[in-house]
């Protein structure tokens, strides 16, 4: 036992990552530890277990596991994406400034937004598909750069070595929401991202189960002041929800591998269909962002968006409530297909100005396709778009 997976293969270190057999039992799964103190021997004499927030054997080994499918040295689990997010932002102060995505998760966006702004920290948007948008915003005050890549929901691409090198200069830490890609597909950390975050809701987790967060990092001072933060505000997940993500990751690799095919056949067959205006997936050869992607991720996964050539609010709405294996629902991730409509589900809280400027219309269709049989998605979407 306590075999070092972080040099094998991707689908052995995923089935491994984080977890032992449990030393008591010998169970192969780590048991759910469903408590929220433990016994001490003495007064400050302990097992190194105080107290539930703090510490949890379940949630111990999901944080291995965090750490370890990213190349990275130290993971912490949180209740949500949007916690992980708000830990982050927590290492600010007052009067320092964020270099963000100007297209972004929409609860991403009202968390800085709504929450953080009326603290004192500014936040400065750019398209950073351009990394010279970025240098161009750098300031003294700039502590932080946040990027999606690919971003939700149209897809861009931002080159995650050329946005470290600038920000490593700048003493600013550069954060990648790694979400949309999973680490099966892309490992930020390795190519000098200092924070990976993942609502790990969404692939990590892979059944629509359960809600959870996670950053990873390599920087021990960085981690520790994370994990106070984590200890201290209290967004920590319960050993249920760790056991249920732990579970996940052993099957990622063979769910992204399908994932990204099923992606490819049905980003094409939107591409040539009559009656589709455009398709936003990172997989075309001709998406600006092909390049980058292609270097920096190992495939093109299963998100995409599309806008019809009718993009009328009535036939736009006619396609989303018309699928029968696609449920329109808000998330991605899951091993069901989800057909979504930002404007009005994961992006209303963006202010509509803002989503138009920045490419996303009303009319625009997100896609997360999941892992049925291919043939029925494909007969799906040509029934409802008609």
């Amino acid at each position: 036992m306590g075999t070092d997976f972080s040099k094998k293969g991707i689908g052995t270190k995923f089935i491994h990552a984080g977890v032992e057999p449990d030393a008591s039992t010998g169970a192969i799964m780590t048991p759910i530890y469903q408590t929220s103190t433990y016994v001490q021997q003495a007064p400050g004499v302990n097992k190194g277990y105080e107290y539930a927030r703090s510490q949890n054997p379940t949630r111990f080994a999901l944080e291995a596991a965090f750490a370890a499918i990213e190349n990275g040295k130290y993971g912490l689990a949180f209740s949500s994406g949007v916690a992980a997010t708000d830990a982050v932002i927590k290492l600010l102060s007052p009067g320092d400034e964020v270099i963000a995505a100007n297209d972004m998760y929409g609860g991403t966006y009202r968390l800085f937004t709504k929450v953080f702004e009326r603290f004192g920290i500014k936040f400065i948007y750019v398209d950073t598909t351009n990394v010279a948008n970025i240098a161009k915003a750098i300031t003294p005050q700039t502590k932080l750069i946040w990027i999606e890549t690919p971003t939700n929901p149209l897809m861009n691409i931002t080159d995650i070595a050329a946005v470290a090198a600038i920000a490593k200069p700048a003493n600013a830490i550069l954060c990648v929401d790694n979400t949309f890609a999973s680490p099966y597909l892309q490992n930020p950390l390795d190519l000098g991202a200092d924070i990976v975050m993942h609502s790990a809701t969404k692939y990590l987790g892979g059944h629509s189960d359960v809600i959870q967060g996670c950053l990873i990092m390599n920087d021990t001072e960085l981690r520790d002041k994370l994990y106070f933060i984590q200890k201290s505000c209290g967004a920590v997940p319960g050993p249920q929800d760790c056991f249920l993500v732990l579970r996940g990751i052993k099957t990622l690799h063979v769910r992204m591998q399908r994932h990204c095919e099923n992606g490819e056949k049905i980003a094409h067959y939107l591409q040539s269909h009559p009656k589709v205006a455009k398709v936003w997936w990172c997989g075309f050869t001709d998406n600006p962002g092909y390049e980058v992607a292609k270097k920096q991720m190992r495939g093109f996964g299963g998100m995409m968006s599309f806008e019809l050539k009718d993009g009328s609010p009535e036939n736009t709405n006619r396609v989303l409530s018309s699928t029968k294996v696609f449920a329109l629902a808000e998330s991605l991730g899951g091993v069901e297909s989800l057909i979504n409509h930002p404007a009005t589900m994961t992006h209303a809280s963006i202010p509509r100005e803002e989503r138009i400027k920045n490419g996303l219309s009303d009319s625009l269709i997100r896609l997360s396709v999941g892992i049925e049989d291919v043939e029925d998605l494909i007969e799906d979407l040509e029934t409802a778009i008609g």
